[in-house]
């Protein structure tokens, strides 16, 4: 697959077999899919919901529980490879999500926020589709006919003849069915590789949790339950609250001062890392989240010049018999939970200083902290790496759904 001559009716990018089979044309959504409104009534199906970006899933999937209620009978009814339209916004997609129903059993969607269609296999093959609506190739015909704030009961206000006279991009009649074969076919090996990389990342993080968790001493317990051979005689480990071995503060700045490509980090209540032109710390430290949605989920590790937020707290100064990045792998994992526990409620809204300051702390020699704390950082490079990899294969992806299809023009 090699790069052809831009043209408004012929993708970037073309398979060989297919360079020299003429142009592209688009065609109205409505000649080659068909408005699906059939109601439930009675019948049983399985109620779905939508998460953009995945698609449709089982309302008990997403919710844990069916929330169709006593508007089930009106629910579109789906067979196998309809598509169904949320006409609800969301950031990635903010003209709504249209979503392939690729499960064997009959479902059934709200009627109140779908818009629901059926394609014609014989002049579209549904996977096709399904990756051109990945591109948000909708979204960028219906925007045109959505009005800023323009919903009814919470949806999308968008008419069916306007989603329906979507112009839908065709290679040319003699080859079509085969050369959207391929771009399926090539688009869905992308996938499978992505869902297998994430999986591995799934796996890896689990490890490392399971891992972390057999490093440390259980509640109650003096010694962990995985230990280096090196440190199997060695003494039992003794508990230190934070503020014996190490000083807590918060910091002196808001989210406003940041500023983008600031020669230091600044740690804000997010996981996410702002940067900053000064700095008000050099050295090794911990920081988590003093309020927000972020308390006892946002944890960072540093060992240099940097600033933070006035609601981030920072431990700092830790004494030569603990290892900060040690403290740091057992905070992490033992913070959150304490949290809850001390408030007694599953959601904190903020953080009390002596929260952090009186945490006890299982404490091994320096030597064996040192060893844990380089075999967790291992396994952390390794999650980062796959992470990484995610990402490039993410990034992959998205460009060969802008050059595999031609771009649809709008005014």
């Amino acid at each position: 697959m090699t790069a052809d001559t831009p043209s408004p009716l012929v993708p970037k990018l073309r398979f060989p077999e297919f360079r020299s089979a003429g142009d592209w044309h688009f065609q109205p959504l409505s000649d080659i899919a068909e408005p699906i409104s059939e109601r439930v009534g009675t019948r049983e199906y399985v109620p779905m919901s939508v998460t953009a970006g995945i698609g449709l899933l089982s309302q008990e999937e997403k919710f844990g529980r069916t929330i169709a209620g006593d508007s089930y009978k009106n629910y579109i009814r789906l067979q196998t490879n309809d598509f169904a339209y949320n006409k609800s916004a969301t950031k990635e997609y903010p003209q709504g999500y249209i979503a392939r129903y690729s499960g064997t059993n009959e479902a059934a969607v709200p009627n109140s926020i779908f818009a629901c269609f059926r394609p014609d296999i014989a002049a579209v093959i549904p996977e096709y589709l399904d990756h051109l609506f990945h591109r948000n190739h909708h979204g960028r015909w219906l925007r045109k006919y959505i009005t800023v704030g323009a919903r009814a009961h919470g949806a999308l206000s968008v008419r069916d003849d306007d989603l329906m006279s979507m112009p839908v991009p065709l290679p040319p009649v003699a080859v079509s069915r085969s050369e959207q074969q391929k771009i399926a076919d090539c688009l869905d090996s992308l996938d499978d590789l992505i869902l297998a990389e994430g999986q591995k990342l799934d796996a890896l993080r689990q490890h490392k949790q399971g891992l972390t968790q057999r490093l440390f001493p259980q509640p109650g317990e003096t010694v962990p339950r995985l230990r280096f051979a090196e440190f199997q005689n060695a003494p039992e480990w003794r508990l230190e609250s934070i503020d014996e071995f190490s000083q807590t503060t918060t910091g002196k700045r808001d989210t406003q001062d940041k500023v983008d490509g600031g020669s230091y980090p600044f740690f804000i209540r997010s996981q996410s890392t702002e940067r900053i032109g000064t700095y008000a710390y050099n050295g090794e430290a911990v920081l988590t989240s003093g309020d927000g949605v972020g308390v006892g989920k946002n944890f960072h590790y540093i060992n240099g010049k940097f600033d933070f937020h006035q609601r981030v707290y920072c431990i700092h100064q830790f004494k030569n018999h603990v290892h900060g990045r040690f403290f740091f792998f057992y905070f992490s994992e033992h913070f959150g939970p304490r949290v809850r526990r001390v408030s007694a409620k599953n959601s904190v809204d903020s953080v009390r200083r002596s929260m952090i300051t009186d945490m006890p702390v299982p404490l091994p020699d320096i030597t064996e902290q040192k060893a844990i704390a380089d075999c967790l950082s291992v396994h952390d490079s390794l999650v980062d790496a796959q992470v990484a990899k995610l990402d490039t294969l993410r990034t992959h992806k998205q460009g060969l759904l802008q050059q595999l299809f031609p771009k649809l023009e709008t005014t």
